[in-house]
C-alpha cells in the first residue's frame, strides 16, 4: 500500500517540514509508503486523469479545489474536500453548527460584497454593534494561527478593521471576556479525544495562540467539552481535527473554531504526543 501527503508548495518552513516527515515516519513504521506531493507538483487540470499512484491521501493543505479534483478522480483523502472546506471558512463553520446544540458566541456573518465595489456603505455596523456590544471579535473568514483575529473596542475601530479586511470575507463575535488569553485545543481523531492541552496567550494579547507568543500546557478536559468537540468533529465529517474550547462564564465551555488540519509539532513538544502515529492507525482502519 502507497500514500501520498499532499501539502502547499509554498508554506516553507522547518514545523512544517518536521510534521511531513514524522507523517513519513510513522507510515514507514507500518510499511507503507508515503510520498510527499505539493498542490504545485499535481497541478490540477480540468479533465486530466491523474494517474492512481496512491491508495489514500493524507490531505494537509487547504486547496479544497484540487481536494474535490482529486476526489472525483477515485482518490479517498483524509480529511475529505467538504470538511476542509467547512473548516476553512469560519462563517461556513458556524453555520453547519448552528442547529447542533453546541454552544457558540453570537455570532454574525459579514454581507457580502464584490472585489471591484468593495462597502459602499457601512451603516450595517451598526447593527453589529446593537447586538454583540464592544469589545467584538472579528476575524477573517479564512486564517490561521489566530493572525487575522482582532479586537475592536470602538465603533472607529470597528470600522477600520472592516475596511481593512474588505473584500475578504468575514465575521463579527461577541468577546467572551472570561476566556481573555485563554483556551483549550482538543485534538480528535475518528469517534476519539486523543490530546487537549491549555494554551495561555502572551502577556496581554487576548488571543491565545501559541505561534503568537503564547504557551501550551497539558490540561484534562472535563466530559461537557469532550462532547462539543466530538459532536463538531461528527458534524464536519471530520477524521482530524484540532477544536478550540473557550472557557465562558464559570468556565462552561463554548466552541471557538474547528480546525481541519491542526498542526501538532507545539503539542508534540509540550507533551510527547505523536499524533502521526494515532492518525496513521486510524487511516489504516477505515482502508480496511
Amino acid at each position: 500500500m502507497t500514500g501520498w501527503i499532499v501539502i502547499n508548495g509554498f508554506m516553507v518552513s522547518p514545523k512544517f517540514q518536521e510534521i511531513y516527515q514524522m507523517f513519513v515516519d510513522a507510515f514507514g513504521r507500518r510499511n507503507i509508503s508515503l510520498e510527499i506531493k505539493t498542490n504545485a507538483d499535481i497541478l490540477l487540470e480540468i479533465n486530466q486523469k491523474i494517474q492512481k499512484e496512491a491508495d489514500f491521501i493524507l490531505f494537509w493543505d487547504k486547496d479544497v479545489r484540487l481536494a474535490k479534483h482529486l476526489e472525483q478522480q477515485g482518490f479517498r483523502l483524509f480529511n475529505q474536500a467538504d470538511s476542509i472546506e467547512a473548516c476553512d471558512d469560519k462563517g461556513l463553520t458556524a453555520i453547519l453548527l448552528e442547529n447542533s446544540g453546541i454552544e457558540m458566541p453570537r455570532t454574525i456573518v459579514a454581507p457580502m460584497t464584490y472585489p471591484s465595489i468593495g462597502y459602499s456603505s457601512l451603516n450595517f455596523a451598526d447593527k453589529i454593534i446593537k447586538r454583540l456590544n464592544f469589545p467584538i471579535i472579528v476575524k477573517e473568514s479564512r486564517g490561521s494561527f489566530g493572525q487575522q483575529v482582532y479586537l475592536a473596542e470602538t465603533k472607529s475601530e470597528l470600522l477600520q478593521l472592516i475596511s481593512k479586511i474588505v473584500p475578504n470575507s468575514m465575521i463579527f463575535q461577541q468577546f467572551i471576556s472570561s476566556s481573555f488569553g485563554k483556551d483549550v485545543r482538543i485534538y480528535v481523531i475518528g469517534d476519539e479525544v486523543v490530546a487537549s492541552v491549555a494554551r495561555r496567550g502572551k502577556e496581554g494579547d487576548f488571543r491565545a495562540n501559541v505561534t503568537n507568543g503564547g504557551r501550551m500546557i497539558p490540561f484534562e478536559v472535563s466530559s461537557e467539552m469532550k462532547t462539543i468537540a466530538l459532536k463538531a468533529a461528527k458534524c464536519l465529517n471530520l477524521d482530524y481535527a484540532g477544536i478550540d474550547i473557550l472557557f465562558g462564564p464559570n468556565n462552561k465551555p463554548i466552541l471557538c473554531e474547528v480546525n481541519s488540519n491542526a498542526h501538532f509539532k507545539n503539542l508534540y513538544n509540550a507533551t510527547g504526543i505523536n499524533l502521526s502515529e494515532k492518525l496513521a492507525d486510524h487511516i489504516l482502519k477505515k482502508l480496511k
